[in-house]
């Protein structure tokens, strides 16, 4: 991904709300499975981590982006941001 590309899709994100929310429990199958099928509907998603999980959003986010095959667009702070380009029917996002 270019850097021209990451800044396209950290601008469509600004105006996301998280739809996933990390807590204690940190990362479960079923966190994963869930978060791939988002990825699957919506190509770009967003992703937050809660004050009572004890580990790194950064680490959270290169370990989600391994299991689901996407790519980690940004973390800030608490804030992960996912990306997996979508198949040639479910593409919705179009990269410069």
């Amino acid at each position: 991904m270019t850097t021209k590309q990451r800044a396209y899709l950290k601008g469509l994100a600004m105006t996301m709300d998280p739809i996933f929310q990390i807590g204690k429990n940190s990362m479960t199958p079923e966190l994963t499975k869930a978060v791939g099928e988002a990825l699957e509907a919506r190509e770009l998603i967003k992703i937050s981590v809660l004050k009572n999980c004890l580990e790194d959003p950064r680490m959270l986010a290169d370990t989600l982006a391994e299991r689901t095959h996407s790519q980690v667009v940004q973390v800030i702070g608490k804030k992960i941001v996912l990306y997996r380009e979508g198949k040639d029917k479910n593409k919705r996002i179009e990269l410069p």
